[in-house]
């Protein structure tokens, strides 16, 4: 099967995937029958286009010598958008990855409800339009007939969403618990376990590329948060939006807090956590001190996990899965194949 792909954005997540495609071209043609295509790619200034699928590897050739997509040779359009591309050229599917932008959700948020009103598949890693505008984006997919997956935006390569949703189905989910940011957890267990103050450790953090320069969004516990929040929507079934959920993140956690915890035999973790309560979902996110037989207290540095507990088969954690771009776009991938093996 054919699959024709318009990719918004195409910096790290971007070309994370477009390398994957070519890597996993074989595979995904015997394994799968996809024969996934890339008819457009857009970027800030404009777009390569090729209704018959764009030469990837010419591409990333390209870029990978500083040039910009709307400059390769044959096929680089100027100023051309991804609505435009979204509108003009024929295309079944949508793979978002332009930067999370949670003020107002774009340039994501127009690219895909250009592509959901369209009647095209939409797979994102951009998390903003989600946490923003779900009910909306969600109705436009229902209307539409069409997939809307969001892997990639819910701790990238980790399967929260497919253990949730799939794993789990004919369970009740009750309560979501997660470990959802790999900077935050790096910083605490070297907090934890070598006393490291926590400035040191943020700016070891940086020094090693798990933190940003400016690592706000992580240390702030928002990160996590817009997690969450799609996590406790997606399997939950909740409503909620940012605002009913309460956010403390871990600049405020003390080598005192820390060894307190360690006197009490507990450690320090940042945790979204989202439950039933009297027929409610309530979310929060929060440092955290848990009892060391708890499943979340035994993941170290930058890796993540999800915990759940069911009415029926108890408690079911999962940890692992890479923390940067390429897990990012294996799980763009994923979703993409369980579109078409659905």
């Amino acid at each position: 099967m054919d699959v024709r792909i318009v990719i918004c954005g195409m910096g790290r997540v971007g070309q994370a995937f477009v390398g994957l495609l070519i890597q996993k071209d074989k595979d995904l043609k015997e394994r799968y029958g996809l024969n996934l295509k890339i008819v457009v790619a857009v970027d800030i200034g404009g777009a390569a286009v090729s209704p018959a699928g764009l030469p990837l590897e010419e591409l990333m050739a390209h870029l990978k010598k500083g040039g910009r997509v709307e400059e390769m040779p044959g096929f680089g359009k100027k100023g051309f958008s991804g609505k435009e591309a979204l509108s003009l050229v024929p295309a079944d599917l949508l793979v978002e990855t332009t930067p999370t932008n949670i003020k107002d959700g774009e340039p994501a948020l127009t690219h895909m409800r250009t592509a959901l009103s369209q009647g095209r598949h939409v797979v994102t890693a951009a998390k903003g339009p989600m946490v923003l505008r779900y009910n909306e984006m969600k109705t436009l997919a229902e209307k539409s007939k069409v997939k809307l997956m969001i892997s990639a935006a819910t701790a990238a390569a980790l399967p929260t969403l497919d253990v949730g949703l799939t794993c789990l189905a004919g369970t009740e989910v009750l309560t979501a618990e997660g470990i959802l940011n790999g900077t935050t957890n790096y910083i605490l267990t070297r907090m934890y376990e070598d006393g490291c103050p926590y400035a040191e450790a943020l700016a070891e953090a940086q020094k090693m590329g798990v933190a940003e320069p400016d690592p706000s969004l992580d240390v702030e516990g928002r990160d996590t948060a817009n997690k969450i929040l799609l996590i406790a929507n997606e399997v939950l079934g909740a409503r909620l939006s940012l605002n009913d959920i309460p956010v403390e993140g871990i600049t405020k956690v003390t080598p005192e807090d820390i060894q307190k915890a360690k006197k009490d035999r507990k450690v320090i973790k940042l945790i979204g956590k989202a439950e039933k309560k009297d027929g409610k979902v309530e979310a929060s996110v929060a440092p955290m001190a848990l009892p060391k037989d708890h499943p979340l207290a035994s993941v170290r540095g930058t890796e993540k996990a999800i915990s759940y507990l069911t009415d029926t088969m108890d408690r079911v954690t999962v940890s692992g899965g890479k923390s940067n771009p390429l897990g990012a776009a294996a799980a763009l991938l994923k979703d993409i194949i369980r579109i078409y093996q659905g």
